[in-house]
């Protein structure tokens, strides 16, 4: 049997620093892999590195022979903790010099293993010190896990069962190390005199850089090509006289050709009137179409007679609200612009059913000379429009509760081609087609640079010119699936962006009923020249590590073998990944199949074996979550049986707000049936991880919603694991999880993420037996394991109270029923004598008022801003933490650490009492409060470091006593 050492991650992680990194990711665009195709529910680069990372790394206390104390252990550990809050910023996504660092940790602990098994190595298993294991995601879906696992020296194994994750893996982990220091074929880089040649032969291609500018040249090749053959279907828009007459703004344009960026669409029915039942009316969700300030500009309906003209104006419209509606009613629905009737979603069905749903155009938005330029709808604008022919769209079959927004109802839209206008068809299949002609430019360019004419394939490990043409191929057909994502009739302008947004800005198609058929060659949001510069962007971040990704599905595949498993699987119902994925699948197949055969073999994703409780494909809910639970735990199964025994698997999942409410605590569908998968594949639990992916930007979103995901760390289980009963079960809760907490709670933890965490050390106890049993010999079930856990948390935490002054343990029993509100005063002065105070002494030490037979706790702004704890002779732990939260409120982290070295060691109780009122304001909904405590842990690591940088280099610790310091 492996010897294992305890990893970090089953200890503890800097959180608040990966959590940061995670959320700013949100925020960069150009080189990172969300840039090059979407995907759903992507892991962050961050959050990946960091937990490969830790569950690589041994932790300190399992390494005594190095480390013998518990002070040797802590200064180790925040060794690596710093190395890791340097690892996860995006900065040093490419820092070598960094990443080598972190790779000589994971080789220092993989030695330590090797010598610990020398001689005993399990079935599969080598421990060859000079050798690390390799890596395998099976779920790898967008492809952040195996491109970290390869950022950080492991050789990485990815396989999914969509194709189109499998596509977006290979670009990412297998095709840029292949042609690695390469420089690039294109007649632009290798021609243009001596001097540009010996430019180009001195310059040192590192990584995939000389890839990347060949797919930036071709793709722009693609896009030229492109305007030359179809290019007359997007005409500039003339500025006349007409236009210029009543807009004094456009008079430096007027006879001028403007480039048009996008031409906006209104959907249209009959009029459900009778009068007007000849007469074709818009349906628009708004008339504004860009409300930057000073620089506003809407639709003004003309009605004349009985038809319409589209009015285009600029500057804010007289009445704001109906210009913001358009011809929405407010409780739904449309209302007829002639007639003013309302437009039922009914009717709306059937005309789009029956083929009577068209469009109208509402305005062309331009390049101007300093942005957008807004010109009203001419009839020749329309006619080119109408003028497209496509000769293909793609016929695979779309669900029908997309492009709808109520259950049944269709509008139409049954296939995937459905969702295009025939000039964005024909502009797509153009783009498609031209891939194969790319690669042929690619090919004799490649020969001519002297790569092996071996005529074998990508997909059959070549690495010639033929080779070489497909992977610039594959970054281009990717380029032309992903402009799909703007080119379509559901994309949305954005009113404060002036630009078209994507339309899966959700993980759904939803309805649009205006629209922007944008311009491919505009230089805007869309152009195809722009998107194959922003793929190219995501080449050079690839690894030079090697990578391998073939298509596999979780529950049968044995690629996992003695392998370091970190993996993101499907979350019970939250994404459907096939159903959604196949709106690209049609066009990668069309431009790219011939690169991969096998991969493109069927009309349109798998689905029948698809990880997800979906009730429309089982018949029923309950059927759904039995395919799901059986699913998954033959999938956890594999990985508990075939992972590396020296490592821990980590798995991502999902957690939903929605999902956390309930008399018992934690508590959810989803939840519940994703662990029951995981530990009925042989698995124990040793950790659980909260990981943000976005930072909180209000109130009632920073107290209450909960992590985006959550980390478990598994090992599998041992085969002669003891049965327990559940009084044994609550036992071992009791002993063990007050040492867990308290190390959770040191390693800075936020409150907020406290119940989450806690489910790892709670679950750790509950997996490592075989079962446990209830009184009547029945199982406890996961669900009433969580909700013990929840109930031993909240025992434990309540006796943390134990540890702090009368006054503070008669605050936080008052607080708990008034929070900051008036009580009667009787009951105050009964609460004290319980706890052994009064309420005279704690007026005097200045943590509440008594007047007119009320008491009130005082709230942190009404505390004295000239406060001295040095001259305060009654020092309640509750007055200090509510001076810390004034004092961070007001003043930020830098005053908050001038108070603290006043303090001494009595910060670190307030920090723990912070803990405590956060989990009651939380739960007595007090949100503004829950916000205080919350904020004030966060800070804390910040506000030791200020401390500690401004403390005499005699002081030892923080204080002397280092109290404060091993918090940080």
């Amino acid at each position: 049997m492996t010897v294992y050492r305890k990893k970090l991650i089953e200890v503890a992680l800097p959180l608040d620093a990966i959590n940061a990194a995670s959320a700013r990711e949100k925020s960069i665009r150009h080189g990172h892999p969300s840039t090059l195709h979407l995907w759903w529910a992507r892991r962050p680069l961050a959050a990946a590195r960091a937990v490969i990372f830790a569950q690589m790394v041994d932790d300190p206390s399992a390494c005594p022979e190095e480390f013998p104390t518990e002070a040797d252990q802590k200064q180790e550990r925040d060794r690596l903790f710093r190395l890791i809050e340097e690892l996860v910023l995006w900065e040093n996504t490419t820092n070598e010099e960094l990443l080598e660092q972190a790779r000589a940790e994971i080789r220092k602990s993989w030695r330590r293993t090797c010598a610990d098994n020398a001689g005993h190595p399990r079935a599969g298993e080598l421990f060859d010190p000079d050798k690390l294991p390799a890596f395998h995601d099976p779920f790898a879906g967008g492809g952040a896990l195996p491109l970290e696992a390869q950022r950080l020296g492991l050789e990485a194994h990815a396989s999914d069962l969509n194709p189109v994750a499998v596509l977006i893996n290979k670009a990412m982990v297998e095709i840029p190390p292949k042609f690695a220091g390469r420089p690039p074929v294109n007649p632009e880089a290798r021609q243009g005199g001596s001097s540009a040649k010996a430019a180009l032969i001195e310059r040192d291609w590192t990584g995939a850089q000389g890839l990347a500018e060949d797919v930036r040249y071709y793709g722009q090749w693609m896009r030229d090509e492109a305007e030359r053959r179809i290019g007359h279907l997007y005409p500039p828009v003339q500025v006349t006289a007409e236009m210029v007459r009543d807009r004094t703004d456009l008079k430096q344009y007027q006879g001028r050709k403007l480039t048009v960026i996008a031409w906006l669409w209104a959907r249209t029915v009959k009029s459900p009137n009778p009068a007007f039942a000849d007469v074709d009316v818009p349906l628009a969700s708004t008339f504004m179409l860009s409300t930057k300030r000073g620089k506003e500009a809407y639709v003004e309906p003309v009605i004349e007679g009985r038809g319409y003209r589209f009015a285009v104006k600029v500057g804010k419209p007289q009445d704001a609200d109906e210009a913001k509606a358009g011809t929405k009613l407010a409780r739904g629905s449309f209302r007829c612009l002639l007639s003013g009737v309302p437009i039922r979603y009914e009717h709306i069905d059937d005309e789009a059913n029956a083929g009577r749903m068209k469009e109208r155009l509402m305005a062309i938005v331009a390049a101007g000379n300093r942005g957008r330029v807004y010109l009203p709808p001419t009839p020749e604008a329309e006619a080119v429009a109408r003028t497209a022919e496509p000769t293909w769209k793609p016929d695979t079959p779309s669900r029908g509760t997309w492009a709808s927004n109520a259950q049944g109802r269709r509008y139409g839209f049954r296939t995937f081609g459905d969702y295009f206008t025939p000039r964005q068809l024909v502009a797509l299949t153009t783009f498609s087609d031209l891939v194969a002609e790319a690669m042929e430019r690619v090919r004799q360019d490649a020969a001519n640079a002297n790569f092996p004419e071996d005529a074998i394939g990508l997909d059959a490990g070549g690495c010639g010119a033929t080779a070489y043409a497909e992977a610039v191929g594959t970054f281009l057909g990717l380029s032309a699936s992903r402009t799909a994502n703007t080119i379509n009739a559901h994309a949305v302008w954005s009113q404060s962006r002036e630009q078209s947004v994507n339309l899966f800005s959700r993980q759904a198609i939803p309805m649009t009923w205006d629209y922007p058929e944008v311009s491919p060659f505009a230089g805007a949001a869309g152009d195809f020249g722009l998107t194959t510069v922003s793929v190219s962007k995501t080449i050079p971040h690839s690894s030079a590590c090697s990578g391998t990704v073939i298509q596999a599905d979780a529950q049968t595949q044995s690629i996992s073998t003695a392998k370091v498993i970190s993996t993101d699987p499907p979350y019970y119902d939250n994404v459907g990944y096939a159903d959604l994925s196949d709106f690209f699948y049609a066009w990668l197949r069309r431009s790219i199949r011939s690169i991969y055969p096998d991969l493109f073999a069927t009309l349109a994703v798998p689905k029948d074996e698809e990880l997800v409780a979906t009730p429309y494909r089982h018949g029923s809910r309950e059927e759904a979550e039995t395919f799901f639970l059986t699913g998954m735990a033959g999938a956890m199964f594999r990985l508990s049986m075939q992972s590396h025994s020296a490592y821990p698997v980590t798995i991502y999942y999902a957690f939903k707000q929605a999902e956390t409410k309930g008399d018992t605590g934690t508590s959810s569908t989803g939840w519940e049936t994703f662990l029951a998968a995981v530990i009925a594949s042989g698995f124990l639990v040793s950790g659980t991880w909260p990981m943000r992916t976005e930072r909180p930007t209000g109130v009632k979103v920073a107290t209450n919603a909960l992590a985006s995901s959550i980390v478990l760390v598994c090992r599998k289980r041992p085969p002669d694991a003891p049965l327990a009963t559940r009084r044994e079960f609550v036992a071992a809760l009791k002993v063990e999880l007050p040492a867990a907490l308290a190390h959770l709670q040191s390693g800075n933890i936020a409150p907020v993420d406290l119940a989450q965490a806690a489910i790892g050390p709670g679950m750790a106890v509950y997996t490592r037996y075989a079962k446990v049993l209830d009184a009547q010999g029945n199982a406890v079930s996961v669900r009433d394991a969580l909700a013990l856990i929840n109930h031993t948390l909240d025992e434990v935490l309540a006796e943390q109270e134990g540890e702090f002054d009368a006054d503070t343990r008669w605050a936080l029993a008052w607080f708990e029923q008034h929070g900051f509100a008036a009580g009667e005063y009787g009951v105050a002065e009964t609460l004290s004598t319980a706890k052994n105070t009064s309420v005279a002494g704690m007026e005097e030490a200045g943590i509440l008022e008594s007047k007119a037979g009320e008491v009130r706790l005082l709230h942190p702004e009404q505390l004295p801003e000239d406060w001295d704890p040095a001259a305060d002779r009654r020092l309640p732990v509750w007055e200090v933490v509510h001076h810390l939260v004034r004092v961070v409120h007001t003043d930020g982290e830098t005053g908050a650490a001038r108070l603290v070295r006043q303090l001494g060691g009595v910060a670190e109780t307030a920090r723990e009492l912070a803990y405590r009122l956060y989990v009651v304001a939380e739960r007595r909904n007090r949100a503004a409060e829950a916000l205080s405590y919350n904020a004030l842990v966060q800070s804390w690591p910040e506000i030791a470091r200020l401390v500690q940088q401004e403390a005499p280099a005699e002081q030892g610790g923080l204080f002397g006593d280092g109290e404060l310091g091993a918090a940080t």
